[in-house]
């Protein structure tokens, strides 16, 4: 049972060149193996843009000069819903591989801004969301994996807004009224 996205002006504006992030920056996100991703070969070039503020920002971004991707890879803190909203409208993909998540409503706000998400197969509620190929890319919790992942859907756009479009037909489905029939459905 999955309850519908939060309320709000959820809209597509591009399918732009870059791949966003948000979330509470925790260990449990995992951002830094969106980094460790980004430093893969496969993903040279990659912009991505990371909103969010918590206790891991001053590591990560210590990992981002590490790894050389300051160049290509923004912080820019907390934003208010209008500021996420912007982003989701614009990116190109939303990267949201946490460990274990009970449900990140991160997936189905992006859906419902049309856009696929690339998450990882041990990430709980996104990977019970994301088909893989069909909404977004759902990979192994490695570098490599999330690197090819990012590559295809940098490199094909049409493949981008066809899965960002199945995302949105998925969440737009997901409504009250269906999650309480579910409820009430008898135990089998």
């Amino acid at each position: 049972m999955y309850p519908p996205p939060p309320r709000r002006d959820y809209r597509h504006d591009a399918c732009g060149d870059y791949l966003f992030g948000v979330s509470r920056l925790s260990p449990l996100k995992r951002f830094d193996l969106v980094l460790r991703a980004l430093a893969e070969p496969v993903a040279a070039g990659i912009k991505c843009v990371i909103a969010g503020e918590g206790a891991e920002l001053d590591r990560l971004m210590k990992l981002r000069s590490h790894l050389e991707l300051d160049h290509r890879v923004q912080f820019v803190g907390r934003l208010d819903d209008a500021g996420v909203i912007q982003h989701l409208a614009r990116c190109r993909a939303v990267l949201f591989p946490p460990w274990n998540e009970d449900y990140g409503f991160v997936t189905v706000e992006a859906f419902m801004c049309g856009k696929p998400v690339i998450t990882c197969h041990d990430s709980g509620g996104p990977a019970e969301l994301v088909r893989d190929g069909e909404n977004g890319y759902t990979t192994s919790p490695t570098p490599e994996a999330l690197a090819g992942a990012m590559r295809q859907i940098i490199d094909d756009r049409n493949a981008a807004i066809r899965m960002g479009e199945e995302g949105r037909r998925q969440a737009t489905a997901m409504t009250w009224s269906a999650a309480i029939r579910q409820l009430l459905l008898p135990v089998r």
